[in-house]
């Protein structure tokens, strides 16, 4: 491909678990991929594998302040994503979400750039309508421990649509559901991953509540498909569009499909529910399949067989220290025969 022809993708959190995911399909796509990561969340294993690429280029650099290069597209995934990683400096996620977004818009005016927007379904807060569809402008509290990311994401948003009333320019916003896959960090707080780890360990599996709050979860291919297709969408294509799975699950059903995975005799270890924890999440697909002509293609038992197989190869290189007895133990041994 000419250097005339090939055109050059910005990925923000290209180093994180879906971005590095991004780099890989756009690079087979034939693009010219500039990852940008301040490496907080994200992480150099990720992308390890694409660094001989030629057309691939890691630039360690954090949004909240100004990039200046030249793109054609920019695919805006910057922002620690999970409970754990975005509530360990608020203020700092807060300005990633705003901050980021004025620079990434501003340099996409500049270059005039097709800008992507990984948005949340976190924008729903605590939902009163079931399933959320993206006409739903959401039930948030502004003030609590999440408003970081909620609000944060909400205002990017608003900052992307005014960009297009007042620029005209071409913006791709979708609401990501919750994701699970390959890459996820073992540390992360998410449940899937968390379920995983304490379940291979042979660890109590914890609950918050009573375990009947509701998810859908999307494999991370699937979920980059749908990216894709967003930004391939004619022009007057702006979304907002949920790209999620529509399948609801239980916290509680998870955990038992994960024991049963693995094998495993962890046992359940109810909490207390966090501050502002939604107790239902589902994505109204409707605009996804009637736009985009994206569904999900993969089922949760098959997605947790591929992400339980990458967290077993990743445990086995590691020691960890049982909370119970302060001794290291490798983590095959902790496993039930």
């Amino acid at each position: 491909m000419s250097v005339q022809s090939q055109k050059r993708a910005l990925v923000t959190g290209g180093a994180g678990f879906l971005g590095s995911f991004l780099c890989e399909r756009l690079l087979a796509a034939g693009r010219d991929v500039i990852c940008v990561d301040n490496l907080f969340t994200g992480r150099k294993q990720n992308i390890a594998h694409l660094m001989s690429n030629p057309d691939f280029e890691l630039l360690r650099h954090d949004i909240t302040f100004p990039l200046y290069l030249e793109t054609d597209e920019i695919y805006n995934l910057a922002c620690p994503a999970s409970p754990v990683h975005y509530q360990y400096d608020p203020v700092q996620t807060t300005k990633t979400s705003v901050h980021g977004a004025i620079n990434m818009l501003g340099l996409a005016k500049r270059t005039k750039a097709r800008i992507f927007q990984a948005s949340t379904s976190e924008v729903y807060g605590d939902p009163n309508v079931h399933p959320q569809n993206e006409d739903y402008w959401g039930h948030v509290n502004p003030v609590g421990p999440r408003s970081c990311y909620d609000e944060g994401k909400r205002c990017a948003e608003t900052l992307f649509f005014d960009y297009w009333r007042q620029y005209q320019l071409e913006i791709k916003v979708v609401r990501i559901f919750n994701t699970y896959g390959p890459r996820m960090r073992p540390d992360d707080g998410r449940v899937v991953s968390n379920f995983i780890v304490q379940a291979l360990l042979g660890q109590p599996i914890t609950i918050y509540g009573d375990g009947e709050q509701t998810r859908s979860f999307c494999y991370v291919d699937d979920l980059i498909d749908g990216f894709v297709a967003m930004m391939q969408s004619p022009s007057d294509v702006t979304g907002p569009i949920n790209i999620g799975n529509p399948t609801e699950f239980t916290i509680a059903a998870l955990a038992d499909l994960i024991i049963e995975l693995t094998n495993s005799p962890s046992v359940i270890d109810r909490r207390p529910l966090p501050v502002d924890d939604p107790r239902q999440r589902q994505p109204d697909i409707t605009r996804a399949r009637d736009v985009l002509g994206w569904q999900p293609q993969t089922s949760l038992q098959n997605g947790l067989i591929k992400t339980i197989a990458y967290f077993d190869d990743l445990l086995r290189g590691q020691e960890l220290e049982l909370a119970d007895g302060g001794n290291q133990h490798s983590a095959l041994s902790l496993r039930k025969a």
